[in-house]
C-alpha cells in the first residue's frame, strides 16, 4: 500500500453475490485506512449494497460502458479493482487514476502499476482478500457481514405486514430466482412442495427476488396448491435486506440474494447444481448446502443442455429438513 494514497476508489464487483464476497477484503482496506477516505465505485444496480456498508465514506455509481463516471473518479490518488475486466482497467485509467492496483488478469497488465498474479481453486471470499493481502492490507474474518440499522428493519417488517403477514407467524423466504441463465434454478415446483410442506408447520413462505424473477414467482404461487405466500418480489436492495432479516431461514439457489441472507445472519438452505458450493457457497456455520452428485456437475453452464438432473435431484423432503433444522 502506497503510504501517500489519501484518497482510494474500490472498483466493486458487478455482481450482487460477488458483491456481497467481497466485502470482507474491503474491511480489510477501511481498516487499513482508518484516517483516509475510501470509496466504492460500483454499477447502479449494486451501489445500494454499500450504502449498508459502514465505513464508505462515497459511492460512486457507474453504468456498464463506465466513461462518464471519469470526472466523478479524477480525484483519486489510487484505485483498487476487485472486477478482473480489461475494461474496469480502462475506466481507471481514462479518469486519470495514478494508482490502479488488481489482479493480472483479461490482458490488461499494461494498464495496473500494481499487478498481482491470481490464485486458483479459491473461494470467492479468499480471492478478493489474498488480492487486498499482496497488496499490503492485512486479512481480518472471512465471513460477510451486513448489520441494518433499527429504521430499516422496521421498514421491512412494515413491508411484510402491508403484504398481509401478521406479526407472529414464523416466516421462512424462498429466493427462487438467479442472475446468470436457468441453470441455477430449483424448480418452481419444488419451491412449490416446500411451501406446501412448511405451511403445514405452521411456517408462512415469502417470496423474495428482482422484478426479473416475478415470471417464476407466480408459478411458484400457481403450484402451491392455496399454501399461505407472501410475495415481495421486486423490491429495491435496501427493502429485500429488511426483509430478509425479520425472516427465521432462507432458501435459495446459488444467487445474490443467498449471500445477502447469509450475510445478514439469517440461515441459509441453498440448493446447488452447475456451480461449485466450494467456491461460491454461503459463508458460515449455519447455512445448509444441498447437491445432487451427477457426472457433469459443477459443469458451470448457463442452460442445461441435459435434464437438468442436478437440480432436480434434489428434492423436497432433503429441503424441508434441512430448513427444519435451521429454525
Amino acid at each position: 500500500m502506497n503510504a501517500s494514497v489519501r484518497r482510494l476508489v474500490v472498483f466493486a464487483p458487478n455482481w450482487l453475490g460477488d458483491a456481497i464476497m467481497s466485502l470482507p477484503a474491503i474491511a480489510d482496506v477501511r481498516r487499513s485506512m482508518p484516517e483516509r477516505s475510501v470509496a466504492i465505485a460500483a454499477r447502479p444496480t449494486i451501489a445500494p449494497l454499500f450504502g449498508l456498508v459502514p465505513g464508505i465514506d462515497q459511492v460512486v455509481a457507474i453504468e456498464k460502458q463506465g466513461w462518464d463516471a471519469s470526472p466523478a473518479l479524477s480525484s483519486f490518488e489510487a484505485a483498487l479493482l476487485l472486477p478482473n475486466s480489461f475494461h474496469v482497467a480502462l475506466v481507471a485509467a481514462r479518469a486519470g487514476i495514478p494508482e490502479r492496483w488488481g489482479y493480472r488478469t483479461d490482458w490488461r497488465r499494461p494498464l495496473l502499476t500494481r499487478a498481482i498474479d491470481p490464485p486458483a481453486g479459491q473461494h470467492q471470499v479468499d480471492y478478493y482478500q489474498q488480492l487486498t493481502c499482496a497488496l499490503g492490507f492485512p486479512s481480518g474474518p472471512a465471513e460477510p457481514r451486513i448489520v441494518l440499522s433499527p429504521e430499516l428493519s422496521e421498514a421491512g417488517a412494515r413491508a411484510l405486514t402491508s403484504a398481509g403477514w401478521d406479526g407472529r407467524t414464523p416466516l421462512v423466504a424462498m429466493a427462487p430466482g438467479t442472475a446468470y441463465g436457468t441453470a441455477r434454478r430449483w424448480p418452481a415446483p419444488s419451491f412449490a412442495g416446500l411451501a406446501r410442506s412448511l405451511a403445514d408447520d405452521g411456517i408462512r413462505s415469502v417470496l423474495v427476488g428482482s422484478q426479473a424473477d416475478a415470471p417464476i414467482g407466480q408459478e411458484i404461487e400457481a403450484s402451491a396448491g392455496g399454501a399461505p405466500m407472501l410475495n415481495l418480489m421486486g423490491t429495491d436492495l435496501p427493502t429485500l435486506a429488511a426483509t430478509l432479516s425479520s425472516c427465521r431461514a432462507l432458501v435459495s439457489n446459488d444467487s445474490g440474494a443467498m449471500h445477502l441472507g447469509a450475510a445478514l445472519g439469517v440461515s441459509v438452505t441453498a440448493v446447488f447444481g452447475p456451480t461449485d458450493e466450494r467456491l461460491t457457497g454461503p459463508r458460515g456455520d449455519r447455512h445448509t448446502v444441498l447437491a445432487h452428485q451427477v457426472w457433469c456437475r459443477p459443469c458451470m453452464l448457463r442452460e442445461c443442455p441435459y435434464d437438468h438432473e442436478c437440480m432436480k435431484g434434489v428434492g423436497v423432503d432433503m429441503v424441508v429438513d434441512a430448513v427444519r433444522r435451521t429454525l
